[in-house]
């Protein structure tokens, strides 16, 4: 059984996270999506978390991203390397890209210039601010986004100042948003026969991802504030708490999870304390009821608790490191990490987060070497082996 986009090709000019993630997800769903980078390559290539990967321009960031997608070289600065572009999108179903804003019209490859070669054509350009505003060329950055978003202002501890997320959070959101933004559009062209430009703003995409909070505040007027690891809920017993060796975190929003909890713990007394009569009580004696679940809880650790209160249906999760959720049985059951064998030997790596009843996603190809498929795709558009030999030697791929 096919995959859901096998026959569309992807032309794919994006850099870092936001783009190439977006670009990935379809990947996985069949799509061809050829990589146009320089000869220095897509800048995740060189991150310095492993000198050993980075020296292969093999780097992780770059790995976890860019499985089943092949890799070209080319000079933009060239005019020749703009032909070959040209060509290529003759045969293209959608171009993709992250530059700042004006930079693809300024080497002739904007979207009116590629839609009047191939009306059928979805141009995606994924940005910090969208095409159209007072910041559409303003540069951006995940940190930026998750500052200005309003993110950091509702994340941590108020001790603490604003915080930011343990990862590119604005980065992987934009990447979904114009995954799903140009499956939409390929799905429209079905029916219309049309190609459009797709215009998706990372900050747009942010303030989607926090609709709650924001609706909060535009509907009701009220702000969320920091509230470090409570739930947005707002009820104390939705939070983290120490216990033996670490720490816990319950999600307990009913009377029926808080007696639960209580005997749990045994604490049944609690339940017939007046400062802890209702919802709006606990909330005023929060100190005091705190101390009463941490002193229950410090008797054992967080893996005990968590199997213990779980049995007891009331809603819990204990931390798992990076290093300990990947060897979880679930995740194997489920094939989210993929083993797939490469030149380096076998390899673990994230592949999508859904499953389909048949044609599903997965990782088929590597991540690719810099380059690595230039003459099979100057091929695949009509080049000759002569030809391709001028380009190598001019330096134009």
């Amino acid at each position: 059984m096919s995959k859901p986009f096998a026959g569309v090709r992807i032309l794919d000019f994006t850099r870092y996270l936001a783009g190439p993630y977006g670009t990935y997800q379809l990947a996985l769903l069949g799509a061809d999506v050829i990589k146009i980078e320089s000869h220095e390559g897509d800048e995740t290539r060189l991150s310095p978390a492993d000198r050993t990967w980075a020296e292969r321009k093999m780097a992780p960031s770059f790995l976890s991203m860019n499985g089943n997608k092949r890799s070209i070289t080319l000079d933009l600065r060239r005019p020749e390397a703009i032909e070959i572009v040209k060509r290529l999108v003759g045969n293209a179903d959608v171009v993709w890209e992250n530059f700042r804003g004006g930079v693809m019209d300024r080497l002739g490859l904007g979207y009116e210039a590629l839609s009047a070669i191939n009306p059928r054509l979805i141009y995606c350009g994924v940005s910090g601010f969208g095409r159209t505003g007072p910041e559409n060329t303003t540069a951006a950055f995940d940190g930026k986004l998750q500052a200005m978003s309003g993110i950091m202002s509702i994340t941590g501890e108020p001790a603490a100042g604003p915080t930011r997320a343990g990862f590119a959070l604005c980065d992987t959101i934009g990447g979904i948003t114009a995954a799903l933004a140009v499956a939409s559009a390929l799905y429209q062209r079905t029916h219309t026969g049309r190609g459009q430009l797709v215009d998706v703003a990372m900050l747009d995409a942010a303030l989607a991802f926090i609709a709650g909070p924001v609706s909060e505040y535009t509907v009701a007027g009220v702000e969320q504030r920091q509230i470090g690891n409570g739930s947005v809920s707002r009820k104390p017993t939705a939070s983290r708490f120490r216990c033996g060796g670490g720490f816990i975190v319950l999600a307990v929003l009913t009377e029926m999870q808080f007696a639960s909890l209580m005997k749990s713990l045994g604490r049944a007394d609690a339940l017939t304390d007046s400062r802890f009569k209702d919802w709006p009580a606990r909330t005023a004696n929060e100190p005091a009821l705190r101390q009463i679940i941490e002193e229950a809880l410090a008797v054992d650790d967080p893996r005990t608790w968590e199997a213990r209160l779980t049995a007891a249906d009331v809603p819990c999760g204990s931390i798992w490191k990076i290093h300990e959720i990947v060897q979880h049985p679930q995740l194997e059951h489920r094939d989210v990490l993929q083993t797939i064998d490469s030149r380096y030997g076998p390899m673990r790596l994230v592949g999508a987060g859904f499953r389909l009843e048949h044609g599903g996603p997965g990782i088929d190809r590597e991540p690719p070497t810099l380059g690595e498929h230039t003459d099979e795709i100057l091929g695949e558009a009509g080049y000759s082996a002569e030809e391709i030999a001028r380009l190598r030697r001019d330096a134009v791929v």
